[in-house]
């Protein structure tokens, strides 16, 4: 549920020094209006912080559900704050701006962003677009969990291959040098194994090894 989800806002300060720049009463304007927006359409806005060296620190003592950027092109650097912030412990975030230079979307999806919105801080606009963003993270997730089982399985596949391969040379060395059948080799393997607390295949690599070293 919506009110259940902890939203984080990295954002400048709202204050304004001077009262005759436009620019600056704009951006607090709009950025009011993103947390007017979150508030009605019944979010759990926890904190707005500033993009600065403390962040990482302050994320994971909130530990919010989702991160907003709210940042034009001259405030970008927010952005790299929030990815580093939250390289160890991923998190959605969706990115608003009004900035429509749309060749900084390409870096900033690669970046990690889940959403990058243009224009979209409309209160309508605010749950679907935090609801798909939520979504699509979930999404990528399992992707990527799914992606990290498969290479773990694969992985296993082949160290499992590679032991059989050394146990089935050493067993080959027994039965040439000693004179054993395939069973008696197996067992020699075990019996070593076993009195040494080692695995099967790390006794025949040590075999192996020996092996190569005598010659």
């Amino acid at each position: 549920m919506n009110e259940a989800l902890k939203i984080v806002v990295v954002a400048p300060d709202l204050a304004i020094e001077d009262q005759t720049d436009d620019y600056a009463i704009n951006q607090a304007e709009r950025s009011r209006s993103l947390r007017i927006g979150l508030l009605e359409n019944g979010f759990n806005l926890v904190a707005s912080l500033p993009a600065d060296v403390f962040l990482t620190e302050r994320l994971a003592q909130l530990q919010p559900d989702l991160i907003i950027v709210d940042a034009e092109s001259e405030a970008r650097d927010a952005l790299e704050h929030v990815v580093m912030a939250t390289r160890d412990a991923r998190r959605p975030i969706v990115m608003f701006t009004n900035d429509h230079d749309t060749r900084h979307v390409k870096d900033a999806v690669a970046a990690g962003v889940t959403a990058y919105i243009v224009a979209g801080l409309s209160s309508e606009r605010i749950r679907p677009i935090l609801d798909v963003a939520l979504a699509r993270f979930q999404h990528e997730q399992a992707l990527r969990q799914e992606l990290a089982d498969t290479k773990t399985e694969l992985g296993e596949r082949n160290a499992e291959i590679k032991n059989r391969q050394v146990i089935d040379r050493a067993k080959a060395l027994l039965m040439q040098r000693q004179g054993l059948s395939e069973p008696e080799a197996f067992a020699k393997l075990r019996k070593a194994a076993m009195n040494q607390s080692l695995k099967l295949a790390e006794v025949s690599q040590r075999m192996l090894d020996m092996a190569d070293l005598l010659g």
